[in-house]
């Protein structure tokens, strides 16, 4: 087991997403030792995947360019990728914290230049289009990844594709013989920023996520809209390639249900919204959004985009909670069913696409953590006030990314004030 250099005065970040980058960047720039660790090849999280935020339509590089920026600035920031928490013991000012390094078979002469790449054969499914396409099995995650080095899926270790990617590397930065690591550390406090994940839409039954191809969720949607997604920003049904003209969102797809997740996402309202306009850019007036929902949760400053999205000719809103969706045998169209509330009569519509606003649920993994650590009835992280463990972002409540910005610099604050106690106590 290695031992990494961190003492009591250190704070460990844990998750490398907006909030966890928020919260390394703002502790350190306090001057701070900040630990980031991360458990993928690459820091930017759920919002490195987004086609463009809410309300104002731009792209999320806008602010993750200027955060790596600050990470590649920083002197107290350290950031291991790869890297997974599996035990934390201790208490408030002095936790114990082991964490277990993937290798990534490839080191730090990496230029990004993708010969790797281009030398192998192998794919598997990308993880950052939601596995709506192939990757090469060598691969640099995606443009803004950090760090801007290629990684090599497990699976072609040992194999010929595996000498391949060496073999066409000219700096030396292939390492096949790579092996898992431990670290041992020593942190004053942990801020816990692991994020959210989407609910599984294959749990919600009568709507055939499972079943049909041109049912699919928010999160892929937004990945089909993208110019650098799986379809070149066409939005394609996978069931045949073709145009989806008329499309439906259903909301609250597995939230504010006793029978999925108890709480509201918050995000899926604004994130359907937002899709709405992907439809009219993509088609004009050609294209049809149908929003069926509950409650359009749009407040504060969202509600002037609402107001945008309700004066647009080519959304119409049904306020209902469709029963469930059937397929027809011959188009693969798939056909909503239920109950319009305000004019309570039946319907039974057809689409060329159903996107269905999944719910948010916290990604927490199965490290051992302190007893002090507490979540609710939905599974997110409650930040004790007697101890030094914090939770910001999404692994505290579901929020959207400006309030997870928030949250994140919040907990920044609190965990400095730990580490300053423990300063003091020492000195």
């Amino acid at each position: 087991m290695t031992h990494a250099v961190a003492t009591n005065q250190t704070i460990l970040v844990v998750g490398g997403g907006v909030s966890g980058m928020t919260a390394a960047l703002e502790a350190a720039e306090c001057g701070r030792q900040v630990l980031l660790v991360e458990k993928t090849p690459t820091l930017g999280g759920r919002t490195a995947l987004l086609y463009r935020y809410f309300p104002k339509l731009c792209h999320p590089t806008c602010g993750l360019e200027i955060n790596l920026r600050r990470v590649k600035a920083s002197r107290n920031l350290r950031v291991l990728t790869q890297a997974e928490v599996t035990r934390i013991t201790g208490a408030r000012g002095d936790y114990s914290v082991a964490l277990k390094l993937a290798p990534r078979y490839v080191n730090e002469n990496c230029t990004a230049c993708g010969a790797c790449g281009a030398a192998v054969e192998a794919t598997i499914d990308d993880p950052y289009n939601y596995n709506l396409s192939k990757m090469k099995a060598a691969y640099l995650p995606h443009a803004m990844a950090f760090p801007q080095r290629y990684v090599l899926d497990p699976s072609i270790i040992g194999t010929p594709d595996g000498e391949k990617a060496k073999a066409a590397c000219r700096y030396g930065a292939i390492d096949l013989g790579m092996k898992v690591e431990s670290l041992e550390i020593r942190v004053g406090a942990v801020i816990w920023a692991t994020g959210w994940r989407p609910y599984d839409a294959a749990k919600i039954q009568p709507y055939g996520y499972d079943r049909y191809p041109n049912v699919i969720t928010s999160l892929e949607f937004e990945r089909l809209a993208d110019p650098h997604g799986p379809t070149g920003g066409r939005i394609l049904r996978p069931s045949d390639g073709r145009e989806a003209k008329d499309i439906a969102f259903i909301q609250c797809a597995g939230s504010r249900d006793e029978n999925h997740l108890r709480h509201c996402s918050r995000i899926c309202c604004m994130a359907s919204l937002k899709q709405t306009q992907y439809v009219r850019e993509a088609y004009g007036e050609a294209g049809k959004s149908t929003v069926y929902y509950i409650d359009i949760r749009a407040i504060d400053r969202f509600e002037d985009f609402y107001s945008k999205v309700l004066a647009d000719q080519t959304v119409r809103f049904v306020k209902s909670k469709p029963a469930r969706i059937a397929e027809d045998a011959g188009t693969r169209d798939p056909v909503i069913h239920g109950v319009d509330t305000e004019g309570y009569h039946r319907y039974a519509t057809r689409h060329d696409l159903v996107v269905l606003a999944v719910g948010m649920e916290p990604s927490v993994n199965g490290a051992d953590v302190p007893h002090e650590i507490v979540a609710d009835s939905s599974g997110f992280i409650e930040s004790a006030a007697s101890g030094g463990f914090f939770a910001a972002g999404c692994a505290s409540n579901a929020l959207d990314v400006n309030r997870s910005v928030q949250s994140a610099t919040a907990s920044a604050l609190r965990a400095i004030q730990i580490v300053r106690k423990a300063d003091r106590v020492e000195a």
